[in-house]
Parts: C-alpha cells; structure tokens; sequence
C-alpha cells in the first residue's frame, strides 16, 4: 500500500465511523477509560450509495496516514450496511498489507446498524415478528424529513410514499439515548414521522448495543490476532428502505 512507510501510533485507536454514530460514539468514548481511541466520521449521507463506503474508508484511512496520523488499529463504525461484502474484502486488504505496515482494520458485526443497536438475536426476533417494519435509529428519527421525506425525493414527489412504505405495518423506534430529555425529544421526531407514514410507532430501547461491545473489546490491551469481524458476517438481504 502506498502509505506502508508511514509511522504507526502505538497504542492509539481510531474509530472511523457513520456520521449517523457521532453521538453514540461521542458517549461511548466519553466514559473516561478510552481516553487512547480517535474518532473520525465520514458522511452519512453515503448510506444512500452504499458502494461508495468502501472506497470512502480507503480514502479517509490514507489521508490520515499522509497527515501523520498511522494507526496500528482501526475499528469501522459500519456493520455491512449494505455494501454487499466490499468492507470486508476491504479488511482483508489490510490484513494481507499487514507486514508493510498497514494497520489491522475491522468492523462492527452485523448487516446493519439496527441489527448492532439491538443485537442480532433481538433484532431477529422482532423481524420475525413482523417482517413488513421501517426501522428507525435515533439519528436517523431526528433527521427524518431530511434523510427519509426529502432524501427519498416523497416531499417532491408524495406518491412515492405509498411506493416505498406501502407494504410496510410498522414503524419501530430503536432508541440509543439514556438522556430523558433527549429520550423525549427523540420519540417525538419518531411519532411524527410515522404519522406522516400512517404507521403505528412502537419505542425499543436498546442503548448502544453491539457498537460499544465492539469498540470496548478491540480498545482493550492488544491480543496477539484481531478478527477482521468481531462476529460472523451477515448481510443485509430485508427490506428496509435504504437512508
């Protein structure tokens, strides 16, 4: 890789994530015992072309080693999110560079984030439950109108609701937030936007889930091999309406 001569950090982490986490990943980190972890965000915007997300860590990743900044690990703050594998065979890249330097890079288990905030199995149980659900994060509940009524273009064009929601009988709220305040603030984006989708709203919380499993295990005192998934892979084969 070109950036093989490039100095590691030892000791320092980087976690480079979905701008659709800074909060979470804000929280997380803020505890006080991950003093020796970066944070770094790439647009959220690029769920909506899920084949850019590699190619976009690839770029972040090597503009931080041409600043100075090298990272003997780097923890991606994406689950498959719909990239049909391209972040893993991206991880492999690393591994196989591994000897020239280049940092061991992972990522968060999972085909999704509402998978990682729930935990697959909770997640798989309300799946089965009902299948025909449009998730909502509590990033994805406060910027609704942007990312869902405007980004899907309803707003220009409103008979593209019954296009993309029509099928669906729910709306479930995965809500991160342990701040009553915020909670509240959270579940009202949450309600209106599943009355502007005429859609029942059901609330989870799941606090922050496989995400501050994830960084908490790869932060802790180095092992001699890091998986390039902290679980086994899965892909995003539902429904759920790409933001």
């Amino acid at each position: 890789m070109s950036s093989a001569r490039t100095p590691q950090t030892p000791g320092r982490l980087l976690v480079l994530a979905c701008g659709a986490l800074v909060n979470e990943l804000q929280a997380i980190v803020g505890t006080g015992y991950l003093g020796h972890v970066d944070v770094e965000c790439l647009p959220a915007k690029l769920h909506n072309r899920p084949s850019l997300i590699a190619g976009a860590v690839r770029e972040r990743i090597a503009r931080l080693q041409a600043e100075g900044r090298a990272y003997e690990r780097v923890l991606l703050g994406y689950a498959d999110c719909g990239t049909a594998g391209a972040l893993d065979e991206l991880c492999e890249e690393f591994a196989a560079n591994a000897g020239e330097g280049a940092p061991e890079v992972m990522r968060v288990p999972g085909a999704h984030c509402y998978e990682f905030f729930a935990t697959a199995p909770r997640f798989a149980e309300m799946s089965e439950a009902e299948p025909a659900t449009f998730y909502l994060t509590d990033y994805l509940a406060r910027h609704f109108d942007l990312l869902v009524w405007k980004g899907l273009g309803i707003a220009d064009h409103p008979e593209l609701a019954e296009l993309y929601f029509g099928n669906y009988r729910r709306v479930v709220l995965l809500t991160q937030t342990p701040d009553s305040s915020q909670r509240a603030r959270v579940e009202a984006c949450a309600r209106a936007g599943a009355d502007r989708l005429g859609l029942p709203l059901e609330i989870v919380e799941t606090g922050y889930g496989d995400l501050e499993t994830a960084l908490t295990q790869v932060a802790a005192p180095r092992r001699r091999t890091v998986p390039t998934q902290l679980a086994a892979p899965r892909r995003n084969d539902g429904h759920q309406v790409p933001v």
